[in-house]
């Protein structure tokens, strides 16, 4: 359990850098992971607890159907994550990927993708990362095994994470 909370600290330390430095986060997953995706970006724009809190650069790369059905038709769907990072991500930026099973090809694309551009790689997954957990700077399993469960935690680890970035405490 210690060594969750150490890598907590250090993806929320991640992400609250990226904050000062004027950075921005890509977020994404699929099914649930998705709608939490979105909820996560919705919550740094905005501000999530203080309505005088500075909105932060963060993107859902799950919510642009034109983009997402153009490259899955062109390309598949392996890539719709991947493709959107080589166009938007630059170096600093952080990519911030969800996946219970640490499995789906395309968060794992997207992760590759991050990697070669130079982003910092935060993954949210169920136990033990999966194959996620080779392409993340930071990983953040959940140990279970059942997908409600390790949505709920995800979530969770979110708001904890976006309460860091609004704060700069990391």
């Amino acid at each position: 359990m210690r060594k969750r909370a150490v890598v907590l600290d250090a993806a929320g330390q991640a992400l609250a850098a990226a904050a000062r430095a004027g950075r921005k986060v890509l977020v994404f997953g699929n099914g649930g992971s998705a709608a939490e995706a979105q909820h996560f970006a919705a919550e740094l724009v905005n501000g999530m607890s203080r309505r005088e809190a500075a909105p932060l650069a963060a993107v859902a790369l799950t919510t642009d159907t034109s983009a997402l059905t153009a490259i899955g038709n062109d390309r598949g769907f392996d890539v719709v994550f991947s493709r959107q990072i080589e166009a938007l991500g630059s170096s600093g930026d952080v990519v911030l990927a969800l996946t219970t099973s640490g499995a789906s090809a395309n968060v794992l694309e997207g992760l590759k993708a991050a990697r070669s551009k130079g982003l910092v790689t935060i993954a949210l997954t169920g136990e033990n990362g999966g194959q996620a957990a080779s392409l993340a700077d930071h990983l953040l399993d959940v140990p279970s095994r059942s997908t409600p469960r390790i949505q709920e935690a995800h979530l969770f680890i979110l708001h904890i994470l976006a309460g860091r970035m609004e704060t700069g405490s990391g």
